[in-house]
């Protein structure tokens, strides 16, 4: 059963608070980073990016980068622009995109949870950037961002969090540049915090949604301290690491979209032709086409736009990698057509987050910087949570959760 711990979070003023959140560090390159930090001395991003206070091209991975966020993260704290809460609290952060506002229960995860299987995730990592993160734990004995957890929704967890958010203002309240809302409360009554804890151990598992590499990375930490203290108690706080968890019926994924640089020597006419064999195919003009359900995807090529409905036969509905879009594009288009085999290396193709929305694909195919542009319908949690459940790995690029977390709300620290 799931681990769930509250914590004495280090969190921001209220009226610093906008100043210091920021993006997750994974979205944005260090050029992209600078640029948004920049004139603000109270970003996050001084401690999540912290090349950014080097001089631009400067390696992210040097160790003086590194000491350069573990100096930072003292500053804020030395200044107060971080100030640590008496007791241990548990906390809410609701996020509202488009009218509609997702809650999640805020506290530390169990390390142990995520050594034994009990969370559960649905996505390979890369031990570079599984390292770079435990680099940045280490440093700064810390998680500075939270990791974005769902979990299967339990009506009583629900009803206490919107008794706490309907008779409680937020201490936080903003609305970022992006244009999405950002909400927190602090839950700092005993009983309240009690009870929450008790239905949280009665959950079989959380999953991970989005944050795979800074989870796996927490969690390696918290291991790698416990195997270094010989008088381990297990109540450390390194045993535990940030993370939001939502509850599955509030979130939505996004889909996530492929551009190709090239037809590998074919002619539209041929591409077209060729998806024939496992596409009902119909050619929708110039106005964006965007996929009307499962097993539907859009293309678009040579200034056109086509449905493609998958046929029977090219998926398998009863088989949880199979039954994804993403599997039948790679088997039926990707590999036989266009010579794509593996979707981590191959430098041809690129992935476009659907927030972006599926303009961003016509413009990069009649930029000619690409060729050919696919778009996806989303997967689904019920999706996810199955393919987590029977221990398979989805394909590269597939979920595409927004809005994104905000960095900066609440810190955990693991001394």
């Amino acid at each position: 059963m799931a681990i769930l711990k509250a914590f004495k979070g280090f969190r921001p003023p209220a009226n610093l608070v906008k100043q210091i959140a920021a993006r997750p560090y994974d979205v944005l390159n260090s050029e992209e980073a600078m640029i948004e930090a920049e004139g603000n001395p109270y970003s996050l991003l001084h401690i999540t990016k912290p090349e950014i206070d080097f001089p631009a091209g400067t390696d992210e991975h040097l160790e003086e980068v590194y000491l350069k966020a573990k100096e930072n993260f003292q500053s804020f704290i030395d200044k107060k622009w971080l100030v640590q809460d008496e007791k241990e609290c548990l906390y809410i952060y609701a996020q509202t995109m488009n009218g509609k506002t997702q809650y999640g229960l805020v506290g530390a995860a169990g390390v142990e949870d995520y050594m034994n299987g009990i969370i559960k995730k649905h996505e390979l990592t890369r031990p570079d950037k599984e390292e770079d993160r435990m680099k940045h734990v280490r440093v700064n004995n810390a998680n500075i961002e939270p990791v974005f957890f769902s979990y299967r929704a339990v009506p009583e967890i629900d009803a206490i969090v919107e008794d706490v958010v309907n008779n409680n203002p937020p201490v936080y309240d903003f609305i970022a540049d992006e244009g999405f809302g950002h909400h927190f409360w602090v839950i700092d009554n005993d009983a309240t915090i009690a009870r929450l804890l008790e239905l949280f151990s009665k959950i079989p598992a959380t999953y991970v949604a989005d944050g795979h590499h800074r989870t796996a990375a927490a969690a390696l930490v918290g291991n790698e301290q416990k195997n270094n203290n010989p008088n381990h108690t297990g109540k450390e706080n390194y045993n535990y690491f940030l993370a939001v968890h939502f509850p599955d019926n509030q979130l939505q994924i996004i889909d996530y979209n492929r551009v190709v640089k090239d037809l590998n020597g074919l002619t539209a006419a041929e591409i077209v032709e060729k998806l024939t064999k496992d596409f009902i195919v119909t050619e929708k003009g110039t106005e964006i086409y965007k996929p009307c359900c499962l097993h539907n995807m859009s293309m678009y090529l040579d200034g056109k736009w086509y449905s493609l409905s998958a046929k029977e036969g090219t998926y398998n509905d009863n088989d949880p990698i199979g039954v994804l879009d993403v599997t039948i594009l790679s088997k039926s288009v990707l590999e036989p057509i266009f010579n794509i085999k593996d979707l981590r290396t191959d430098k041809r193709i690129e992935f476009v987050g659907g927030i972006r929305g599926l303009g961003e694909l016509q413009k990069r195919v009649d930029s000619g910087e690409m060729k050919v542009a696919f778009a996806l319908y989303p997967v689904s949690m019920k999706q996810l949570l199955d393919i987590a459940d029977t221990d398979n790995i989805m394909p590269p690029k597939t979920t595409w959760f927004e809005p994104k977390l905000r960095s900066g709300l609440v810190i955990h620290t693991l001394d």
